[in-house]
């Protein structure tokens, strides 16, 4: 069994949001995404997604979206990101994506891997940081904490653990956060995150920090790559 990841893949099949605006990068996109995940994922494979999955305004408009990717290779597991407006009742988007493993605020065993996954939000000594990014925080960090509560009931001995976060975890001087002393208190192994792109973004795809790998997986940032999540 192999470990993949991407986020941000924004698709707008049903609203007229085209992604190559924002440069070359995003030409044809999605298109040498698909590619690259018909050559390296296997059926037994499992493909984390990290959030903005698609422009929809509506759950319906998603599935159509959605359905791209949906017949391909591996188990694909999805969080929510802040893009996602289509994400409201929990049980509805996992009735209506059978496909997906559908994470929010909780976890899941595969294999020898439990992961567990949250939105997240900006983190303190961000750029433009408010009171009101800090509220959501303090929020998200309550839900990451139930997320990690819900890994910690099926995780067992010799299992690693993957948590799956949309924002991402640390500042741009990678500074301590509530949610990277979540990760490390509660012995996470590998970290997957999205939502910065463009070229002056902080663009390392893979820091080690603390005992704990963190990977960037925004689709532009990869050149539209699957990573490969070393476990």
């Amino acid at each position: 069994m192999k470990f993949f990841a991407i986020s941000d893949l924004h698709i707008s099949t049903t609203t007229d949001k085209p992604m190559d605006v924002f440069g070359a990068k995003w030409e044809n996109y999605l298109e040498k995404i698909i590619d690259d995940w018909k050559k390296k994922v296997g059926e037994d494979d499992v493909v984390f997604i990290c959030g903005d999955l698609s422009w929809a305004m509506s759950l319906e408009n998603a599935v159509a979206d959605l359905s791209l990717i949906a017949p391909l290779k591996g188990k694909k597991v999805i969080i929510r990101g802040n893009h996602d407006y289509w994400w409201n009742s929990l049980t509805r988007v996992r009735e209506s994506l059978p496909d997906f493993i559908v994470l929010q605020n909780d976890a899941v065993r595969i294999g020898n891997v439990v992961v567990c996954g949250s939105r997240g939000w900006t983190v303190e000594g961000t750029a433009d940081y408010t009171e009101q990014d800090k509220k959501l925080y303090l929020r998200e960090i309550e839900r990451f904490k139930l997320a990690l509560s819900s890994a910690a009931k099926i995780k067992k001995e010799g299992d690693k653990l993957v948590a799956l976060i949309h924002y991402p975890p640390f500042n741009v001087k990678r500074e301590p956060s509530l949610f990277t002393d979540l990760f490390e208190k509660n012995g996470v192994n590998a970290v997957i995150y999205g939502h910065l792109h463009g070229n002056d973004c902080r663009s390392d795809l893979k820091v080690r920090k603390n005992g704990i790998d963190y990977y960037l997986t925004s689709c532009d940032q990869l050149d539209n790559k699957l990573a490969e999540i070393d476990l």
